[in-house]
């Protein structure tokens, strides 16, 4: 996933320190958030310079000239000015499209450009693992309000399905179980990366209250995950209305008769490993045989979404022993630390006892 997916310059403005100059206002947008930042021609300029020096080439777009500005000491443009710099404006926005959206992303990943615009480290990771390189402080909560979001939209799947499911729209019920299990599963990836950035982000460093604020919202997204999970892989066991229209009794003896001897004894042998007839449940007595295999295909996918739930569960606990092994051994290191220190102490005060004494 790009960094940075558009960019845009929105305004300029004169600001008076440390002298009077102009800066252009832009707004960039990323995967999950977007943010401003105001830079100076100069800063373009310069720029430009680093990425030349970095690929040997020149950037996709050249820079709008330099024009001499005719400031006076009210610090008035004249309306030529005003045109000039909308004229240069265009001119940069053009310049910092053509990087973003140039085929090669050479420009468009080198450090001095994505710095330029403030922009987060790239991730280093496959998404499979649902891992990412590296948070910014204010990107991080922007990806824990998106995944709220998403535990959200998912909530709003299975309550779809269950009024389908009501209504006896056993497709469309379906769909929309699959639809939660699909996010369901993105969400758990994403919420892992979430505590691997936080992590890199408290070795970078960060306050302690504030590590144990988004711990905390990290402990509930993944309380989220796992109540979503027992939700998604939860049969429903509704009640069917009296509008159905039921089985007598004689096709369902027949259906379960056949295959028996003459004389209404059954033959021996086994069903689906038993050696009784296969019971019919509430669940199945209104189903036809399309009815039944759809249930059994759902079944078997409600089956493997537990598995690949219980899959990540141990992943999350394993990255939690992980994370609590290395924390007890930098407590064990801290003690070993403070007791070498205790016993230098000790031995000072020793030495510094028997001085007294001898001066005494």
């Amino acid at each position: 996933m790009a960094i940075i997916q558009s960019v845009h310059i929105s305004s300029h403005e004169t600001r008076q320190e440390p002298k009077p100059h102009t800066v252009y206002q832009i707004e960039v947008q990323g995967p999950v958030r977007s943010w401003k930042v105001w830079k100076r021609y100069s800063e373009f300029v310069e720029l430009d310079v680093e990425l030349a020096k970095a690929t040997g080439e020149s950037p996709p777009a050249p820079l709008p000239p330099k024009h001499a500005f005719q400031i006076s000491l009210s610090f008035r443009r004249s309306i030529n000015d005003e045109k000039l710099l909308e004229e240069r404006k265009v001119g940069l926005e053009t310049y910092l499209r053509a990087i973003v959206s140039a085929k090669d992303p050479k420009w468009r990943d080198n450090l001095s450009f994505r710095e330029f615009l403030n922009a987060p480290r790239a991730n280093t990771s496959s998404a499979g693992d649902g891992n990412t390189s590296q948070f910014t402080i204010s990107s991080w909560l922007d990806e824990q309000a998106d995944l709220l979001t998403m535990a959200r939209d998912i909530r709003a799947d299975l309550n779809k399905r269950d009024a389908l499911s009501d209504r006896s729209d056993v497709q469309g019920a379906h769909t929309a179980g699959v639809s939660a299990k699909r996010k369901l599963s993105a969400l758990v990836l994403r919420v892992g990366g979430l505590a691997k950035g936080l992590a890199e982000l408290a070795m970078s460093g960060m306050s302690q209250g504030e590590l144990q604020r988004r711990n905390d919202m990290v402990a509930r997204l993944q309380d989220d995950c796992e109540k979503l999970g027992k939700m998604v892989v939860a049969a429903r066991q509704n009640s069917r209305g009296p509008e159905r229209v039921l089985p007598s009794a004689d096709d369902r003896e027949s259906l379960l008769n056949q295959g028996s001897q003459p004389g209404g004894t059954r033959a021996f042998g086994r069903v689906f490993g038993q050696k009784q007839a296969p019971q019919e449940t509430t669940e199945t007595r209104s189903l036809d045989s399309q009815g039944l295999l759809q249930l059994q295909s759902t079944q078997m996918e409600q089956q493997d979404e537990q598995l690949s739930q219980l899959s990540a569960i141990l992943r999350r606990q394993n990255q939690i022993g992980v994370a609590i092994g290395s924390e007890i051994s930098q407590q064990i290191e801290m003690l070993d630390q403070l007791g070498t220190e205790l016993d230098s102490t000790g031995a000072k005060l020793t030495n510094a006892r028997k001085q007294m004494n001898r001066l005494g």
